[in-house]
């Protein structure tokens, strides 16, 4: 299925002048597209619940079919003005949105953009948008793995609030600062006062390569618990030749201990995939990961070494079609602590295979 595209003259002058001043504005186009992903996962600690442990907030069932995420999104794109509306549902949206209120919880993205510039890309953009931290998102077609890495599950998905970004004429590089109500919120915290704040610098100077510096600094708690959250989030894509292709991640925060202290609480988590697509319609990854969380500050446990955990997976993707693809998922865990459920056991390790249809139009 194709995008559908409804062009629509804009007879209004309003939008053109209010952002240069000019007597007509350019035509707008309206574009419908949707997205579904159906997946099946099998936990071999056979969680008493059916939900996979609470650092996994996709593709989060156990032995149950279920839909990850499925989204219906209208844009409107002119050369000053853009707009974002995805309406969505899921074991996806349920994990991550579990704590907005009412109609919030479906609302995948909603923004709003205008073009503060006629000769350069400079854009302001506000509302709820995808997460500028991170080489994952939530779409899973659009990531070399089925399943999301620790590190995605772990920071933002999306965010609320406000963006600058600049894109250079020649597309090399990308370079933003964002305003925001905290970390993967819509809503801010109740009795939270503090804006947060974020930052990324993105540099490609060619298809075969991508460098990334993503930030955020802000407090994720009521004003009465404030604790100053700093995290740094780098990776980088590189295409090593026509079936070969890499990524590096590497992300590390500190939180305050305690209100106003100077001692922090540090979490680190280094990644890398390899990708092979042997043919157009076919590839294989390989992931690793490794995530330590001593403090819990992220990921608690109540162990003496907290969460020092790693992780890897073995991924196949097939497509069947253009827009609709098949990929299955081998994925294990091991941790320096119990921290794991097996028959109500605490264990080191968990293993899960999903497999997954995603289609989009």
């Amino acid at each position: 299925m194709k995008k559908l595209i409804i062009t629509i003259a804009v007879i209004s002058t309003l939008a053109g002048s209010f952002a240069y001043g000019e007597e007509k504005a350019p035509d707008a186009a309206l574009t419908i597209s949707g997205y579904a992903e159906a997946y099946y996962s099998y936990d071999f600690n056979k969680p008493i619940d059916n939900t996979k442990p609470s650092f996994i907030y996709s593709y989060n069932k156990n032995n149950e079919v279920s839909v990850n995420l499925a989204y219906v999104k209208g844009s409107y794109n002119t050369e000053s003005v853009r707009a974002n509306l995805a309406l969505a549902g899921g074991s996806y949206m349920n994990s991550n949105y579990a704590s907005e209120p009412g109609v919030l919880n479906n609302i995948y993205e909603g923004n709003v953009g205008l073009k503060l510039s006629k000769n350069d890309n400079l854009w302001l953009d506000a509302g709820v948008f995808s997460s500028h931290i991170g080489f994952e998102s939530a779409v899973g077609k659009d990531n070399w793995t089925l399943t999301r890495s620790l590190s995605a599950d772990n920071t933002p998905y999306y965010e609320t609030g406000a963006k600058i970004g600049y894109t250079s004429e020649n597309d090399v590089w990308f370079v933003s600062a964002l305003v925001l109500n905290g970390w993967q919120h819509i809503r801010r915290v109740e009795g939270n006062s503090s804006p947060s704040f974020g930052t990324q610098v993105t540099y490609k100077p060619s298809a075969k390569l991508t460098l990334n510096w993503s930030t955020f600094v802000g407090n994720d708690k009521p004003d009465y618990n404030k604790k100053m959250r700093y995290f740094n989030n780098v990776y980088g894509i590189f295409q090593l030749d026509n079936q070969f292709a890499a990524i590096l991640g590497f992300d590390i925060g500190t939180e305050q201990k305690n209100k106003g202290s100077s001692a922090m609480n540090t979490w680190v988590n280094p990644s890398f995939i390899l990708r092979y697509t042997p043919t157009a319609k076919t590839a294989v990854a390989v992931r690793a990961e490794y995530y330590d969380d001593q403090n819990g500050v992220i990921i608690s446990t109540g162990t003496p070494n907290g969460f020092k955990t790693w992780g890897f997976s073995t991924n196949v993707d097939y497509a069947i079609a253009n827009n609709i693809v098949w990929r299955g998922e081998i994925r294990r865990f091991n941790s320096k602590d119990a921290v794991f459920t097996k028959n109500n056991n605490m264990v080191n390790s968990e293993t899960f295979m999903t497999t997954a249809l995603a289609v989009s139009f």
